[in-house]
């Protein structure tokens, strides 16, 4: 693959990661402590490309704080 390829691809999967950080520990201040606190949540990721037909799904635990 191109450096080009490697190095879009690796910005957008940073940017990911650092958005959906972000969005996920919004989300569980949000909530609240007493609605978090030891519980575990499942997370789902559904990863799209526009004119690719593909779709790709992660799923995963979440554990919330305490």
């Amino acid at each position: 693959m191109s450096e080009d390829f490697n190095m879009s691809m690796r910005k957008f999967l940073k940017q990911v990661g650092v958005t959906s950080q972000q969005a996920i520990e919004d989300a569980m201040r949000s909530a609240g402590a007493e609605a978090t606190d030891g519980k575990e949540f499942t997370a789902k990721m559904v990863l799209t490309i526009d004119g690719l037909d593909m779709e790709h799904v992660v799923t995963g635990q979440i554990k919330g704080r305490g």
